[in-house]
């Protein structure tokens, strides 16, 4: 029997009591809905913008095998870390056939409202895409016009691929908004990544 997911989360260790508020509501909605059969995931001191988090690695896991019915968040600043992530995951629930209700934005998408809002956001998030993109290529154009030679380590937007990425874009959708190589991708997030480490040697060397 598929049951009804109710997925809550708290940044630090001291915030219990807000832990036990967002389950309590969580239940109350449940008992409002005649909704019997549901399992909480709660993660506790973890923050938000961490790609990792047990309770609701889990929860995604049950999704994807057929367990869950519904997923039900007090907000989508408890459960997404950030836009893609929440539209992301708003598609994994509609492939599952799993319904998805955030109580603090009164979203369900089992309602009309709800399924327009899914349309909405999955418009924005295009848009977001194609902005980022067109801000990239008239960067380069106003470069060039300006007599700036422009070569292959500076043709590279260092940050827009950071920023994207911080955002859960894959290294291919990083390319295909960019416009640049996927291999270039990877290597601007590879220098990150040994810069992270050069500088965490350097403070233990210090």
């Amino acid at each position: 029997m598929r049951y009804v997911a109710l997925y809550s989360r708290v940044s630090t260790a001291n915030q219990s009591k807000g832990l036990e508020s967002q389950e309590r509501a969580l239940e109350v909605f449940c008992q409002q809905h005649s909704l019997s059969t549901f399992k909480k995931f709660s993660d506790s001191n973890i923050s938000g913008a961490k790609a990792s988090r047990p309770q609701l690695d889990e929860l995604m896991r049950e999704v994807e095998r057929g367990h869950v019915s519904k997923v039900v968040v007090y907000s989508f600043s408890r459960f997404a870390r950030s836009t893609k992530h929440l539209l992301n995951a708003l598609e994994f629930f509609k492939e599952h056939n799993v319904e998805f209700v955030s109580l603090s934005e009164k979203v369900d998408t089992s309602t009309p409202m709800g399924r327009a809002f899914f349309t909405i956001i999955s418009a924005i998030s295009q848009l977001e895409r194609e902005l980022i993109s067109e801000r990239v290529t008239n960067g380069l154009k106003n470069a060039r016009a300006k007599g700036k030679r422009i070569g292959r380590p500076k043709t590279r937007p260092s940050q827009s691929i950071l920023s994207l990425r911080e955002d859960d874009y894959s290294y291919r959708e990083i390319a295909k908004i960019l416009g640049v190589s996927h291999m270039a991708v990877a290597r601007e997030l590879k220098n990150k990544k040994c810069n992270s480490i050069h500088s965490q040697e350097d403070l233990i060397t210090n």
